[in-house]
């Protein structure tokens, strides 16, 4: 069974007991996406990196609506939205910061795109946002 959407279903339990709308409905997101994707195919075994992936996506889609509620000037959605994120963002491990991206670029001997991010993809998957590491790439 997989560590983390077990950790995400402790989190929404317990939100469920505080009434914690926010997180909930965030959680709640996550495990149903957890369970579109294992119905899709039940053969296929979906690690901690398929749920990291999954609420990364979901954060990024966060950005995208908070976004637009900032911009129709909804100041209520907007924080209800900032509470979903910050409770998605409690399981994703910290981000390598573009100083350390750079770093990493640096230190390897094929710095083409592709080479790139394959490298980043392969070694640090959750750890990286990859629109990140094309934008480091690209002013090197």
């Amino acid at each position: 069974m997989n560590m983390l959407i077990d950790e995400i279903k402790k989190a929404n339990m317990m939100a469920m007991k505080e009434r914690n709308q926010a997180k909930r409905s965030a959680y709640s997101s996550v495990i149903s996406r957890y369970q579109l994707l294992k119905s899709k195919d039940p053969s296929k075994e979906i690690s901690d990196a398929d749920v990291l992936s999954l609420i990364q996506k979901i954060v990024k889609e966060l950005d995208e609506e908070l976004e637009s509620y900032q911009k129709a000037g909804r100041e209520e959605s907007v924080q209800e939205i900032q509470k979903q994120k910050d409770a998605l963002k409690e399981f994703i491990p910290n981000q390598l910061t573009e100083e350390e991206i750079k770093t990493i670029i640096l230190s390897l001997p094929d710095r083409s795109i592709p080479i790139v991010m394959k490298h980043f993809s392969m070694n640090y998957r959750g750890k990286v946002d990859m629109s990140l590491v094309n934008k480091v790439l690209k002013s090197l």
